[in-house]
């Protein structure tokens, strides 16, 4: 029997933003963390560090930037930034709420209600993303040795993506994976047939957090 020690990606959602406590659409602008993402950013690395990472990617945003910074600080790794980790650009919608998304632009609210992934406000789509984050995540692989840990802090949009991509999931049933809360993070396992999804949206217990499904 061929002996095989499975590496493990962990997808890691940024803290919570002031826009993230407003409901608002963030997309690509660059909006820092606020003092309660910072604390959930210090918790969560705590925990991560458990898991022994070995490498450590970002997003270039500073919101994800300052939660994979946090694991940083505890393990002594570097992170290593790539703008294919970005969240989904989302255009015209950025810095509205979905009520103020479904006032302006009523069509592209209800497709995207309905699960129907197009444009978000002319920006991308989530197979879009998911292609760009896929890349950055698999470049990141190729160098993992076996058994060891990635760690990659990303977005909302963009990390169910990569989830999604890695699972090879249809496009129709990405919605499936609900959608990671504020620092919250799932795990994908190596396996001899591919990636298994081995824990989702965790870390959040005991306290409250903001996620994006209603």
């Amino acid at each position: 029997m061929v002996d095989f020690s499975p590496r493990r990606v962990v997808v890691w959602r940024h803290g919570q933003t002031a826009w993230n406590a407003g409901y608002r659409f963030q997309g690509q602008l660059d909006i820092e963390l606020d003092d309660v993402g910072r604390a959930q950013a210090a918790r969560a690395a705590r925990l991560l560090a458990a898991l022994s990472p070995s490498a450590i990617i970002s997003s270039d945003l500073a919101r994800a930037r300052a939660t994979a910074d946090a694991l940083a600080l505890v393990t002594g790794l570097p992170v290593s930034l790539d703008k294919r980790l970005r969240e989904i650009d989302v255009g015209s919608w950025s810095g509205l709420t979905f009520a103020e998304v479904s006032s302006r632009f009523p069509e592209e609210a209800a497709e995207w209600a309905d699960g129907r992934e197009g444009r978000r406000g002319g920006g991308e789509s989530l197979v879009e993303v998911g292609a760009r984050a896929f890349k950055a995540v698999s470049e990141a692989l190729a160098s993992l040795p076996a058994g060891e840990t990635l760690v990659v802090a990303t977005h909302g949009a963009c990390g169910r993506a990569v989830i999604a991509s890695l699972l090879e999931l249809p496009t129709t049933s990405w919605r499936a994976l609900g959608s990671l809360a504020n620092c919250s993070w799932s795990i994908v396992r190596e396996t001899p047939h591919g990636w298994r999804l081995a824990e989702h949206n965790a870390g959040t217990l005991p306290e409250p957090v903001v996620g994006d499904d209603v």
